[in-house]
């Protein structure tokens, strides 16, 4: 069952483009449920890289079975060897058909006490929720989202370089924008919303 009067919000965007920073503004103002579903994918990366000799689809299932919010706030998740690490994963059928489940259950029934749902990723708008009432593409430039990104890791990681970022931005891009499986597109019926 789909909700009835209540808003659903759908946000697709490259990395650091700040889709993240405006769902929540959206959220918070319109009392929606907030989803970022890339840390879907970043939580499953970090258990890989934490449990190569034990991560496998079964294990895959039950934490996504038991996912509370509070398991995407681990700032581990943020670093860009998990990034990276994400988007590889990503691409694997059965890793996204149980996310897109997560995710299609979170944005059509959210909590009671919210008036809706806000969802932001890379195949929101066309696979997760394509009935959605509002959707946006959030980008900016390529040197832009690595400054953001740059900033937003240099406090907990004093190696790593503006350079570093900008390549790791640029190959995160590729592998969105080119994968098989939901790749990352703007649809005709999207806002562009451009925040360089």
């Amino acid at each position: 069952m789909k909700l009835k009067n209540r808003i659903k919000v759908a946000i697709d965007s490259p990395a650091a483009a700040g889709a993240g920073t405006q769902a929540k503004l959206i959220s918070k103002h319109f009392n929606l449920f907030y989803l970022d579903t890339g840390k879907i994918y970043r939580l499953i990366a970090n258990i890989k890289l934490a449990q190569p000799k034990k991560y496998g689809h079964s294990l895959i299932k039950k934490r996504i079975g038991k996912l509370s919010m509070k398991d995407l706030q681990n700032k581990k998740l943020l670093s860009d060897e998990v990034g990276t690490m994400a988007s590889i994963i990503s691409k694997d059928k059965k890793i996204r058909k149980l996310v897109h489940a997560f995710q299609i259950k979170s944005a059509y029934h959210p909590p009671k006490k919210y008036n809706g749902s806000c969802l932001d990723g890379r195949d929101i708008t066309y696979k997760i929720i394509p009935d959605a009432d509002f959707k946006f593409f959030i980008t900016a430039n390529t040197k832009t989202r690595a400054l953001r990104r740059y900033k937003e890791l240099k406090g907990s990681n004093k190696k790593i370089s503006f350079n570093d970022i900008l390549k790791s931005i640029k190959k995160r891009d590729k592998s969105d924008y080119n994968r098989t499986i939901s790749p990352l597109r703007k649809t005709q019926d999207s806002i562009l919303i451009n925040t360089t």
